[in-house]
């Protein structure tokens, strides 16, 4: 197939379902290029009363009357056949499934993924939050055109930026999600000029990032406070890393680290908690800044302690 020409407007599926995935879509919107469809997940039910609610993508793709689809199953022959008839030169993927050949083969010009790691390390569903938990300094984004594995395909662009010592991953995801949009624009740009030089993954540097589950979140006091508060930060906001105390989830959202190596009490044992919240880890302590008990509202420590009783020589301990 030859390259389109430098003034073709390309005609794109974006397929996408979260935040993570808007300033992408935005940036597409605004370019010269023309978003023919819009792929996403279908409806899910949320809150209390469970109630079907539509994606993030779906909404903005609505806004922006878009035509949508949220095919059950990827698979399914008439899904590939209705994209076939929106006849896309390129499909762009952001946060979204892992799509089989017979659909990502569709557009002539092939589909590329962004990523939120600098590939190939961190290939998976969570990035972010596994950079965070082994204290990356920096991450990024990648592009890359798909193939039947995952997070496998030939690399296009990659963009990194420096991690914060405390930065947590909501604050982290925005970051690259912007970041993101830019590198989208961009890997569009070069295809429609013809003009992408690609490059194979390096098999040796491949690190996973599997799903996170509850036991990823669980608090093991025995450990490093270096460890314990990239765990903290990795899971904040959502889902939260957690211990117990009287029986009741409490998560810790933001953290602080006073010691890396003393051994002022024993693991999970409070040490202070007057106006500052701090807890002896295997080795270490943390200050606890912003945590949330079950039921309840996020609080800075200083609203948690006055609302409260905890007091030095109390221990948190955690059970899954």
């Amino acid at each position: 197939m030859p390259p389109p020409a430098p003034d073709t407007l390309l005609r794109i599926v974006f397929m996408g379902t979260p935040e993570f995935a808007l300033p992408s879509f935005r940036r597409i919107l605004e370019s010269r290029h023309r978003i023919v469809g819009v792929v996403t997940v279908p409806d899910s039910p949320q809150g209390r009363g469970q109630k079907l609610r539509p994606s993030a993508v779906k909404k903005a793709a609505l806004d922006a009357g878009l035509p949508v689809l949220q095919p059950e199953s990827l698979k399914d022959p008439v899904f590939a056949e209705t994209l076939r008839s929106m006849a896309p030169d390129l499909a762009v993927v952001v946060a979204f499934r892992i799509l089989p050949k017979s659909v990502f083969e569709v557009p002539h010009l092939g589909a590329f993924n962004l990523h939120a790691s600098l590939l190939p390390k961190y290939r998976g569903a969570a990035p972010i939050q596994w950079a965070l938990m082994n204290g990356e300094k920096e991450t990024g984004v990648t592009t890359f055109f798909l193939r039947e594995r995952a997070d496998t395909g030939t690399l296009i662009l990659q963009r990194s930026i420096p991690v914060g010592g405390e930065e947590t991953a909501g604050e982290l995801h925005d970051r690259l999600s912007e970041l993101g949009a830019g590198v989208v624009a961009e890997t569009i740009e070069l295809i429609a000029r013809g003009d992408v030089t690609v490059r194979e993954q390096d098999e040796a540097n491949a690190t996973p990032a599997p799903k996170i589950v509850r036991e990823t979140c669980a608090i093991d006091w025995r450990l490093p406070a270096r460890t314990i508060h990239n765990l903290i930060r990795a899971m904040s906001p959502s889902p939260g890393a957690f211990t117990h105390r009287d029986d009741r989830i409490l998560k810790l959202l933001r953290s602080r680290i006073v010691d890396e190596t003393g051994t002022s009490g024993k693991p999970g044992e409070i040490l202070a908690a007057d106006r500052e919240l701090r807890v002896a880890a295997g080795r270490g302590v943390l200050s606890i800044v912003e945590l949330q008990l079950e039921g309840r509202r996020v609080l800075n420590v200083e609203a948690f302690l006055r609302g409260y009783s905890l007091s030095a020589g109390d221990f948190l301990v955690t059970r899954l």
